[in-house]
């Protein structure tokens, strides 16, 4: 099986700090062209967006695309809400799944497969102040311990 060629645009940082991913999907979504030549200059934000299910479509809203600098009467609203592409039965597994306490979709990356823009959708669970602060104990012990071994080893 040929390897395709993906490339990153855009990353959701703040979401694995404030969610537990449970599933992850992988959907496309519908673009016009000077979008998609936006995300082709890597410029995308996934900071403020969210993801519902709406009619049987799912459905990003807030995903900043900025316009396209040399695209003139073509461009789009930069947050306008954008559908996604996935097969039928996983949105309806989505929605069960959603219709449970505390569960949401949130978009977690926007990147390039091949020639085609994908976006990768987490099915999530959202973190009490508990488990963000267990998480950020958990990293600043492995970078205490990577440091020192790295200290160890130049000896």
């Amino acid at each position: 099986m040929a390897q395709k060629n993906i490339k990153l645009i855009a990353r959701n940082k703040k979401a694995s700090h404030d969610y537990f991913f449970e599933d992850i999907y992988e959907a496309g979504i519908c673009l016009t062209g000077t979008e998609v030549k936006s995300l082709r200059m890597g410029r995308c934000s996934l900071r403020e967006a969210f993801i519902r299910i709406d009619n049987g479509e799912a459905v990003i809203y807030q995903m900043h695309i900025p316009p396209y600098e040399m695209g003139n009467i073509m461009n789009k609203d930069p947050i306008r809400p954008r559908k996604l592409l996935l097969h039928r039965q996983e949105i309806r597994r989505l929605t069960g799944q959603i219709s449970q306490q505390g569960y949401t979709l949130i978009p977690v990356e926007v990147y390039f497969s091949g020639s085609l823009v994908k976006l990768k959708i987490a099915l999530a669970r959202g973190k009490k102040l508990y488990d963000k602060r267990a998480d950020i104990a958990k990293k600043d012990q492995r970078r205490e311990a990577e440091r020192e071994f790295k200290v160890r080893n130049l000896r």
